[in-house]
């Protein structure tokens, strides 16, 4: 009898990049699957933040293929990535501070329905029915016609995600997204991504330097050092390591 394995959502295969006569990633290759966490570490300077950059195409590789699922988007530009079912989150949470948590989450609403002739019109009237159900998601629902320049910081994370889920993504890249909140906020955020990545059969991969986040929330983690993949798998078996014992956690056990 024959298995057949999951089909991977987004694959990378080979990548590498160039900035001088640094080499930023080189010969990076791992899949993606759907429904699944996956945690993207290393020290300072690995690679990390320029393989997000050319997996939603805001760089372009010198060599390798990104696929999604077996489409080939190398290098496809972020808008027309976004399109495709790539979201992102930064680290710093960007909202225009004179708009109201409602209005800001309605405006991938309005690009998503391709209805960006309403911005000069109805643009306040439209989608709300979506716009409850997207800030309920998040629990922002209690926030609806708070500003966004007077949000917490946890809250303007919520609103972060918001954004980014609003287009229904395939796969979402999540820079650093429990930075700066507090040990609580930090897990029910992540409790949040985890619920949402399983519902809605989402791939999430985020970066993060908070070990306990990465070792309890990621199905599994992938680790870089100066610009290469080191080493791949499960939580437990990147914790025992040595290589990213000695590139990374410390070589204490």
């Amino acid at each position: 009898m024959t298995t057949l394995l999951p089909v991977p959502l987004l694959s990378a295969r080979g990548l590498r990049k160039d900035f001088g006569g640094i080499r930023a990633v080189n010969d990076v290759s791992f899949d993606l699957y759907p429904g699944e966490l996956v945690a993207l570490i290393g020290p300072n300077g690995a690679g990390k933040s320029t393989c997000f950059n050319l997996l939603n195409g805001q760089i372009r590789p010198d060599a390798g293929r990104v696929l999604l699922e077996g489409e080939d988007i190398t290098g496809l530009r972020p808008r027309l990535a976004w399109w495709r079912g790539i979201g992102r989150g930064f680290q710093v949470a960007e909202t225009f501070s004179s708009m109201t948590v409602r209005d800001a989450a309605r405006m991938p609403l309005i690009a998503r329905h391709h209805a960006v002739w309403r911005f000069f019109g109805r643009a306040c009237g439209s989608f709300n029915e979506d716009v409850d159900t997207l800030l309920a998601e998040v629990g922002l629902s209690g926030l609806a016609d708070q500003g966004c320049g007077v949000l917490a910081h946890g809250d303007r994370k919520r609103l972060d995600l918001a954004l980014a889920i609003a287009h229904r993504p395939r796969l979402l890249l999540m820079d650093e997204p429990a930075a700066g909140m507090a040990a609580g906020d930090r897990g029910t955020l992540m409790d949040l991504v985890r619920r949402l990545a399983r519902d809605r059969g989402c791939a999430v991969l985020f970066t993060e330097h908070d070990m306990d986040i990465v070792f309890h929330f990621a199905d599994r983690i992938l680790v870089m050092d100066r610009g290469e993949l080191i080493a791949a798998g499960a939580p437990e078996v990147v914790r025992a390591d040595p290589r990213v014992r000695a590139a990374y956690l410390g070589s204490d056990p």
